[in-house]
């Protein structure tokens, strides 16, 4: 075993295909195929099971690939320490953003490092905040940004802005107020995440206090997805103003805040507890902290 079938075993996971992780690795697909046969021969497991579609991890290549993850990462941040000394910082960071966050801050980071960190590479994976979360604990992602996450010993996490969640509806519908009490919720049909998500949690917490029984017409996870649907005339959200700025359709939409009690989605930067800080790091995690709070004026400005 060693670091290059590393490399290639992770890519050939992360986009579960071997044609697409030769053409990101630059390697012709039957050298790729044969380092990660040596690769299982050393181990004697089998790490990928081949499907019509591609390829899936087994349970063995599902431990593997945590560790290799991992490792790969110490490696990288074993150059980056040693790099640290000159005048730019070098070398590769990979940063986690929220799907709907990583629509309207991917092309700012690409942009913000090409002018103040050329000399650095990034790499950029959409998640959950669990998913971040997990990802950071395990090594594979260096920065992320995250909704509502839970205390973890393993994540160090900042606060970088919260927002009031508010009820989304089709543009034109709906009496004038620009405010809705949470006690009227319950009279309106509801495109909701499923029960893991943190705002699905939080709205039936406060439902429940307030004694309100909520009308669940549609269970979509994707905010897009919950977007499209009320656009279309199937229910109503609950959502962040920055969802809807993020969606790049805000007037098709219209936003009124939820009152008495209001409610609030948080976001937080989060890193590595134990792996240090290096330039590369605190050059990458201001950046994203500048774009994220921009991003956040931007979205107080959607008004119903």
């Amino acid at each position: 075993m060693n670091l290059k079938q590393l490399e290639y075993f992770v890519r050939v996971a992360e986009v579960g295909s071997f044609s697409k992780a030769a053409v990101l690795l630059d390697i012709a697909q039957p050298a790729l195929s044969r380092q990660v046969r040596l690769l299982e021969t050393d181990l004697r497991a089998v790490l990928l099971q081949r499907t019509g579609r591609g390829v899936v991890l087994t349970e063995a290549g599902k431990r593997l690939f945590e560790h290799a993850a991992g490792i790969l990462q110490l490696v990288a941040q074993a150059r980056e320490d040693l790099e640290a000394g000159r005048d730019e910082p070098t070398g590769r960071i990979i940063i986690g953003l929220p799907p709907s966050m990583g629509r309207v801050l991917t092309l700012p980071l690409v942009q913000g490092f090409e002018a103040s960190l050329p000399k650095a590479r990034l790499a950029i994976v959409e998640g959950l905040s669990a998913h971040i979360t997990e990802w950071i604990s395990t090594g594979r992602v260096d920065i992320g940004l995250v909704l509502n996450p839970q205390t973890q010993e393993a994540i160090e996490v900042r606060p970088v802005f919260e927002q009031e969640l508010c009820l989304v509806s089709p543009a034109g519908r709906g009496e004038p107020e620009h405010e809705v009490p949470f006690n009227s919720l319950g009279s309106y049909p509801l495109v909701i995440p499923e029960r893991t998500h943190a705002i699905r949690r939080m709205i039936e917490s406060q439902a429940a206090l307030s004694h309100i029984k909520l009308q669940i017409a549609w269970e979509v996870s994707g905010v897009q997805s919950i977007l499209d649907l009320v656009r279309s005339g199937h229910g109503h959200a609950v959502l962040a103003r920055s969802a809807v700025l993020a969606s790049g359709q805000r007037d098709a939409f219209r936003v009124r805040a939820l009152t008495h009690p209001s409610l609030y989605s948080r976001l937080f930067l989060a890193t590595s507890a134990s792996k240090p800080s290096t330039p590369l790091l605190r050059h990458a995690v201001d950046l994203l902290l500048q774009l994220a709070r921009e991003y956040a004026r931007a979205a107080d400005h959607i008004n119903s």
